[in-house]
Protein backbone atom coordinates (compact mmCIF):
# COMPACT_ATOMS: atom_id res chain seq x y z
CA UNK A 1 0.00 0.00 0.00
CA UNK A 2 1.22 3.49 -0.97
CA UNK A 3 2.44 5.51 2.45
CA UNK A 4 -0.07 8.94 1.88
CA UNK A 5 2.20 10.66 4.56
CA UNK A 6 5.41 10.44 2.04
CA UNK A 7 5.00 14.13 0.96
CA UNK A 8 8.23 14.69 1.12
CA UNK A 9 9.57 11.76 -1.46
CA UNK A 10 6.49 12.76 -3.73
CA UNK A 11 7.79 16.47 -3.55
CA UNK A 12 11.61 15.17 -4.56
CA UNK A 13 9.80 13.57 -7.62
CA UNK A 14 8.12 16.69 -8.65
CA UNK A 15 11.08 19.57 -8.27
CA UNK A 16 13.47 16.80 -10.01
CA UNK A 17 11.22 14.98 -12.83
CA UNK A 18 8.95 18.24 -13.23
CA UNK A 19 10.83 21.36 -12.28
CA UNK A 20 8.36 22.17 -9.59
CA UNK A 21 10.38 23.29 -6.49
CA UNK A 22 8.67 24.16 -2.90
CA UNK A 23 5.27 22.47 -4.20
CA UNK A 24 2.39 22.46 -1.11
CA UNK A 25 0.49 18.93 -1.53
CA UNK A 26 -3.13 19.19 0.07
CA UNK A 27 -3.98 15.12 -0.25
CA UNK A 28 -7.54 15.16 -1.67
CA UNK A 29 -10.24 12.74 -0.04
CA UNK A 30 -11.04 10.88 -3.35
CA UNK A 31 -9.71 7.76 -5.10
CA UNK A 32 -9.68 4.13 -4.43
CA UNK A 33 -6.60 3.12 -6.23
CA UNK A 34 -4.09 6.50 -5.87
CA UNK A 35 -3.60 8.45 -3.29
CA UNK A 36 -4.54 12.01 -4.60
CA UNK A 37 -3.28 15.63 -4.41
CA UNK A 38 -3.82 19.23 -4.84
CA UNK A 39 -0.64 20.87 -5.88
CA UNK A 40 0.47 24.26 -5.58
CA UNK A 41 3.22 25.10 -7.34
CA UNK A 42 3.47 28.92 -6.60
CA UNK A 43 0.86 30.64 -8.47
CA UNK A 44 0.09 26.94 -10.82
CA UNK A 45 -2.97 24.57 -9.29
CA UNK A 46 -2.01 20.90 -10.70
CA UNK A 47 -3.47 17.39 -9.88
CA UNK A 48 -1.40 14.82 -8.89
CA UNK A 49 -1.80 10.85 -8.64
CA UNK A 50 0.11 8.99 -6.83
CA UNK A 51 0.20 5.22 -7.96
CA UNK A 52 0.30 2.26 -5.56
CA UNK A 53 3.34 -0.13 -4.91
CA UNK A 54 2.91 -2.32 -8.22
CA UNK A 55 0.57 -0.71 -10.66
CA UNK A 56 1.01 -1.72 -14.03
CA UNK A 57 2.33 2.04 -15.10
CA UNK A 58 2.23 0.70 -18.63
CA UNK A 59 -1.87 -0.12 -18.45
CA UNK A 60 -1.50 3.50 -16.96
CA UNK A 61 0.53 5.01 -19.66
CA UNK A 62 -2.29 3.52 -21.50
CA UNK A 63 -5.02 4.99 -19.78
CA UNK A 64 -3.28 8.69 -20.34
CA UNK A 65 -3.37 8.14 -24.22
CA UNK A 66 -7.06 7.42 -24.23
CA UNK A 67 -7.66 10.58 -22.40
CA UNK A 68 -5.76 12.44 -24.92
CA UNK A 69 -7.28 10.71 -27.51
CA UNK A 70 -10.78 11.25 -26.51
CA UNK A 71 -9.77 14.94 -26.39
CA UNK A 72 -9.55 15.02 -30.31
CA UNK A 73 -12.75 14.34 -30.37
CA UNK A 74 -14.61 17.20 -28.54
CA UNK A 75 -14.60 15.74 -25.29
CA UNK A 76 -13.13 17.92 -22.25
CA UNK A 77 -10.77 16.47 -20.51
CA UNK A 78 -8.15 16.97 -18.33
CA UNK A 79 -4.35 17.32 -19.97
CA UNK A 80 -1.52 15.60 -18.42
CA UNK A 81 1.57 17.97 -17.35
CA UNK A 82 4.68 16.08 -18.89
CA UNK A 83 8.09 16.15 -17.00
CA UNK A 84 11.19 17.56 -18.35
CA UNK A 85 11.99 14.51 -20.15
CA UNK A 86 8.59 14.52 -21.88
CA UNK A 87 6.97 11.43 -19.92
CA UNK A 88 3.38 11.06 -18.85
CA UNK A 89 4.44 8.89 -15.94
CA UNK A 90 7.07 9.22 -13.70
CA UNK A 91 8.84 6.48 -11.24
CA UNK A 92 11.31 6.95 -8.95
CA UNK A 93 12.40 4.81 -6.43
CA UNK A 94 9.05 3.16 -5.34
CA UNK A 95 7.19 6.52 -6.12
CA UNK A 96 5.43 7.11 -9.42
CA UNK A 97 2.80 10.25 -10.19
CA UNK A 98 1.58 11.41 -13.00
CA UNK A 99 0.10 15.25 -13.36
CA UNK A 100 -2.11 16.55 -14.62
CA UNK A 101 -3.68 20.15 -15.47
CA UNK A 102 -6.31 21.02 -12.68
CA UNK A 103 -9.58 21.49 -13.75
CA UNK A 104 -12.47 23.53 -11.64
CA UNK A 105 -15.64 21.82 -11.07
CA UNK A 106 -17.38 20.08 -9.17
CA UNK A 107 -18.97 15.85 -9.03
CA UNK A 108 -22.19 15.52 -8.17
CA UNK A 109 -23.00 13.31 -5.91
CA UNK A 110 -27.20 13.68 -5.67
CA UNK A 111 -28.09 13.15 -8.96
CA UNK A 112 -27.27 14.75 -12.82
CA UNK A 113 -29.58 17.55 -13.30
CA UNK A 114 -31.45 17.29 -16.81
CA UNK A 115 -28.84 19.85 -18.86
CA UNK A 116 -26.06 17.52 -16.82
CA UNK A 117 -27.55 14.09 -18.27
CA UNK A 118 -27.60 15.41 -21.40
CA UNK A 119 -23.58 16.50 -21.44
CA UNK A 120 -22.90 13.55 -19.91
CA UNK A 121 -24.86 11.43 -22.46
CA UNK A 122 -23.40 13.49 -25.81
CA UNK A 123 -19.52 12.80 -23.95
CA UNK A 124 -20.16 9.36 -23.91
CA UNK A 125 -20.90 9.30 -27.12
CA UNK A 126 -18.40 11.02 -28.76
CA UNK A 127 -16.29 8.81 -26.62
CA UNK A 128 -17.74 5.78 -28.30
CA UNK A 129 -17.19 7.35 -31.83
CA UNK A 130 -13.75 8.37 -30.90
CA UNK A 131 -12.82 4.51 -29.96
CA UNK A 132 -14.96 2.31 -32.25
CA UNK A 133 -11.89 1.42 -34.47
CA UNK A 134 -9.17 1.32 -31.27
CA UNK A 135 -7.25 -1.49 -32.26
CA UNK A 136 -7.43 -2.76 -29.02
CA UNK A 137 -10.76 -3.55 -29.58
CA UNK A 138 -9.83 -6.61 -32.10
CA UNK A 139 -8.96 -8.34 -29.26
CA UNK A 140 -10.89 -10.69 -27.07
CA UNK A 141 -12.24 -9.01 -23.92
CA UNK A 142 -10.67 -9.84 -20.25
CA UNK A 143 -14.06 -9.65 -18.83
CA UNK A 144 -16.74 -10.29 -20.79
CA UNK A 145 -16.89 -14.27 -20.77
CA UNK A 146 -16.74 -14.27 -17.20
CA UNK A 147 -19.65 -10.98 -16.97
CA UNK A 148 -21.96 -12.95 -18.86
CA UNK A 149 -21.30 -16.54 -17.60
CA UNK A 150 -21.35 -15.28 -13.63
CA UNK A 151 -20.63 -17.89 -10.69
CA UNK A 152 -23.79 -17.46 -9.07
CA UNK A 153 -23.08 -20.45 -6.39
CA UNK A 154 -20.05 -18.32 -5.30
CA UNK A 155 -22.05 -15.12 -5.47
CA UNK A 156 -24.70 -16.57 -2.66
CA UNK A 157 -21.81 -18.63 -0.81
CA UNK A 158 -20.39 -14.89 -0.27
CA UNK A 159 -23.14 -13.63 0.66
CA UNK A 160 -24.22 -16.37 3.33
CA UNK A 161 -20.71 -15.29 4.57
CA UNK A 162 -21.12 -11.67 4.69
CA UNK A 163 -24.20 -12.12 6.63
CA UNK A 164 -22.36 -14.55 9.02
CA UNK A 165 -20.22 -12.22 9.64
CA UNK A 166 -22.22 -9.15 10.12
CA UNK A 167 -24.77 -11.01 12.70
CA UNK A 168 -21.99 -13.12 14.67
CA UNK A 169 -20.63 -9.37 15.81
CA UNK A 170 -21.10 -8.99 19.58
CA UNK A 171 -22.08 -5.49 19.19
CA UNK A 172 -23.64 -4.50 15.99
CA UNK A 173 -23.69 -0.67 14.71
CA UNK A 174 -26.17 0.83 12.46
CA UNK A 175 -24.15 -0.23 9.11
CA UNK A 176 -24.07 -4.56 10.44
CA UNK A 177 -27.99 -3.62 10.97
CA UNK A 178 -28.18 -2.22 7.01
CA UNK A 179 -25.87 -5.04 6.21
CA UNK A 180 -28.08 -7.47 6.99
CA UNK A 181 -31.13 -6.37 5.49
CA UNK A 182 -29.58 -5.36 2.43
CA UNK A 183 -27.42 -8.81 1.75
CA UNK A 184 -30.71 -11.02 2.78
CA UNK A 185 -32.62 -8.90 0.36
CA UNK A 186 -29.80 -9.47 -2.37
CA UNK A 187 -29.47 -13.31 -1.95
CA UNK A 188 -33.55 -13.62 -2.43
CA UNK A 189 -33.49 -12.16 -5.65
CA UNK A 190 -29.90 -14.06 -7.05
CA UNK A 191 -31.72 -16.71 -9.01
CA UNK A 192 -33.54 -14.27 -10.90
CA UNK A 193 -29.54 -13.50 -12.36
CA UNK A 194 -30.07 -16.21 -15.57
CA UNK A 195 -33.41 -15.41 -16.65
CA UNK A 196 -31.97 -11.78 -16.68
CA UNK A 197 -28.94 -13.08 -19.20
CA UNK A 198 -30.63 -15.22 -21.09
CA UNK A 199 -33.23 -12.46 -22.15
CA UNK A 200 -30.31 -9.80 -23.09
CA UNK A 201 -29.86 -9.90 -27.36
CA UNK A 202 -26.70 -9.97 -29.05
CA UNK A 203 -24.91 -6.68 -28.06
CA UNK A 204 -21.74 -4.47 -29.34
CA UNK A 205 -18.94 -4.72 -27.87
CA UNK A 206 -15.94 -2.39 -28.05
CA UNK A 207 -13.10 -0.20 -26.31
CA UNK A 208 -15.33 2.02 -23.89
CA UNK A 209 -14.11 4.61 -21.32
CA UNK A 210 -14.15 1.68 -19.04
CA UNK A 211 -15.55 3.99 -15.26
CA UNK A 212 -17.46 6.32 -16.92
CA UNK A 213 -19.43 7.18 -13.84
CA UNK A 214 -20.84 10.57 -12.06
CA UNK A 215 -17.53 10.16 -10.13
CA UNK A 216 -15.55 10.83 -12.78
CA UNK A 217 -17.85 13.63 -14.56
CA UNK A 218 -16.71 17.53 -13.38
CA UNK A 219 -18.92 20.04 -13.93
CA UNK A 220 -19.13 23.69 -13.80
CA UNK A 221 -22.61 24.01 -13.16
CA UNK A 222 -24.76 22.39 -16.15
CA UNK A 223 -21.37 22.61 -18.22
CA UNK A 224 -19.66 19.14 -18.25
CA UNK A 225 -15.61 20.67 -17.57
CA UNK A 226 -13.39 17.43 -17.82
CA UNK A 227 -14.41 13.44 -18.21
CA UNK A 228 -11.63 11.80 -15.76
CA UNK A 229 -10.13 8.17 -15.22
CA UNK A 230 -9.71 6.70 -18.16
CA UNK A 231 -8.95 3.34 -17.91
CA UNK A 232 -6.41 1.04 -20.26
CA UNK A 233 -8.48 -0.07 -23.73
CA UNK A 234 -10.40 -3.04 -23.03
CA UNK A 235 -13.62 -3.95 -25.31
CA UNK A 236 -16.15 -4.82 -23.34
CA UNK A 237 -20.39 -3.95 -23.89
CA UNK A 238 -21.35 -0.38 -25.17
CA UNK A 239 -24.45 -1.00 -23.09
CA UNK A 240 -22.67 -1.43 -19.83
CA UNK A 241 -21.14 1.68 -20.01
CA UNK A 242 -24.55 3.79 -21.82
CA UNK A 243 -26.58 2.35 -18.98
CA UNK A 244 -24.42 2.82 -16.14
CA UNK A 245 -24.58 6.48 -16.33
CA UNK A 246 -28.26 6.56 -17.73
CA UNK A 247 -29.36 4.44 -14.37
CA UNK A 248 -26.62 5.73 -12.01
CA UNK A 249 -27.75 4.20 -8.39
CA UNK A 250 -28.08 8.50 -7.56
CA UNK A 251 -30.38 8.92 -10.90
CA UNK A 252 -32.55 5.76 -9.73
CA UNK A 253 -32.56 6.41 -6.11
CA UNK A 254 -32.60 10.30 -5.49
CA UNK A 255 -34.74 11.04 -8.55
CA UNK A 256 -38.67 10.15 -8.44
CA UNK A 257 -38.70 10.46 -12.65
CA UNK A 258 -35.84 8.21 -12.76
CA UNK A 259 -37.26 6.59 -15.56
CA UNK A 260 -37.08 9.95 -17.84
CA UNK A 261 -34.01 11.13 -16.39
CA UNK A 262 -32.11 7.91 -18.04
CA UNK A 263 -34.04 8.26 -21.08
CA UNK A 264 -32.91 11.93 -21.18
CA UNK A 265 -29.37 11.00 -20.88
CA UNK A 266 -30.07 8.06 -23.67
CA UNK A 267 -31.21 10.46 -25.80
CA UNK A 268 -28.29 12.75 -25.75
CA UNK A 269 -26.02 9.84 -26.19
CA UNK A 270 -27.44 9.01 -29.59
CA UNK A 271 -27.17 12.49 -31.00
CA UNK A 272 -23.63 11.70 -30.77
CA UNK A 273 -23.69 8.29 -31.85
CA UNK A 274 -26.77 7.61 -33.77
CA UNK A 275 -25.58 4.39 -34.84
CA UNK A 276 -25.89 2.27 -32.00
CA UNK A 277 -27.96 -0.68 -32.83
CA UNK A 278 -31.68 -0.25 -31.30
CA UNK A 279 -30.80 -3.25 -29.48
CA UNK A 280 -27.97 -2.33 -27.26
CA UNK A 281 -29.97 1.01 -26.56
CA UNK A 282 -33.15 -1.17 -25.06
CA UNK A 283 -30.89 -3.56 -23.21
CA UNK A 284 -28.52 -0.85 -21.57
CA UNK A 285 -31.00 -0.68 -17.95
CA UNK A 286 -30.86 -4.65 -17.80
CA UNK A 287 -27.20 -4.65 -18.20
CA UNK A 288 -27.03 -2.13 -15.41
CA UNK A 289 -29.36 -3.78 -13.35
CA UNK A 290 -26.82 -6.90 -13.91
CA UNK A 291 -23.89 -5.39 -13.04
CA UNK A 292 -25.63 -4.26 -9.76
CA UNK A 293 -27.02 -7.64 -8.82
CA UNK A 294 -23.74 -9.14 -9.35
CA UNK A 295 -21.91 -6.90 -7.36
CA UNK A 296 -21.26 -7.01 -3.46
CA UNK A 297 -18.80 -4.04 -4.18
CA UNK A 298 -18.72 -1.82 -0.58
CA UNK A 299 -20.06 -4.44 1.41
CA UNK A 300 -17.44 -6.78 0.61
CA UNK A 301 -14.89 -4.63 1.59
CA UNK A 302 -16.01 -3.81 4.59
CA UNK A 303 -16.04 -6.96 5.76
CA UNK A 304 -13.29 -9.03 4.34
CA UNK A 305 -10.33 -5.81 3.11
CA UNK A 306 -11.50 -2.59 4.05
CA UNK A 307 -10.65 0.17 1.62
CA UNK A 308 -8.94 3.38 1.41
CA UNK A 309 -12.02 5.59 2.11
CA UNK A 310 -14.65 2.63 3.49
CA UNK A 311 -17.29 4.54 4.78
CA UNK A 312 -17.79 5.92 1.49
CA UNK A 313 -17.33 2.53 -0.03
CA UNK A 314 -20.36 1.91 2.93
CA UNK A 315 -22.90 4.55 1.62
CA UNK A 316 -22.03 3.06 -2.16
CA UNK A 317 -23.46 -0.12 -1.42
CA UNK A 318 -26.75 1.17 0.09
CA UNK A 319 -27.26 3.34 -2.76
CA UNK A 320 -25.99 0.57 -5.23
CA UNK A 321 -28.38 -2.28 -3.31
CA UNK A 322 -31.62 0.35 -3.67
CA UNK A 323 -31.05 1.08 -7.17
CA UNK A 324 -31.02 -2.59 -8.27
CA UNK A 325 -34.20 -3.15 -6.01
CA UNK A 326 -35.77 -0.54 -8.08
CA UNK A 327 -34.66 -1.25 -11.38
CA UNK A 328 -35.91 -5.03 -11.06
CA UNK A 329 -39.08 -3.80 -10.18
CA UNK A 330 -39.50 -1.58 -12.96
CA UNK A 331 -37.28 -3.03 -15.86
CA UNK A 332 -40.56 -4.07 -18.62
CA UNK A 333 -41.27 0.18 -17.94
CA UNK A 334 -37.63 1.20 -18.85
CA UNK A 335 -37.09 -1.19 -21.31
CA UNK A 336 -40.34 -0.14 -23.35
CA UNK A 337 -38.89 3.66 -22.68
CA UNK A 338 -35.82 3.08 -24.14
CA UNK A 339 -37.45 0.86 -26.99
CA UNK A 340 -39.02 3.86 -27.69
CA UNK A 341 -36.29 6.59 -27.83
CA UNK A 342 -34.24 3.78 -30.36
CA UNK A 343 -36.81 3.89 -32.51
CA UNK A 344 -37.27 7.66 -32.95
CA UNK A 345 -34.08 8.00 -34.11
Amino acid sequence: MLDPDAHADLASVLAGAYALPAVALERLPIGQVTVNYRAQAGDEVLFVKQYQDGADLAAEQEAVDQAALAGTHQVPVARVRRSTDGRSIVQQDRVAVSVWEWVSGTVVDDGLSPAQQRAAGAALGRIHVAFADHPAGERPSSKLDKWMHPDIDKLEATTVKLLGIAGERAQRDAFDEEALRTLAERRAVLHRIPELLAGLPQLTCQVLHGDYSAVNLLFDGDTLAAVLDFLPPDPFLVAYELGRIAFDPRTVVLNDDWITAGVNLVAAYLDTNPHLPAADVTACARVALLQLMTSLYGVKQHYLKPGLLQDDLDQFWLLRHAAAQRLLENLADVETELAQVSRSR
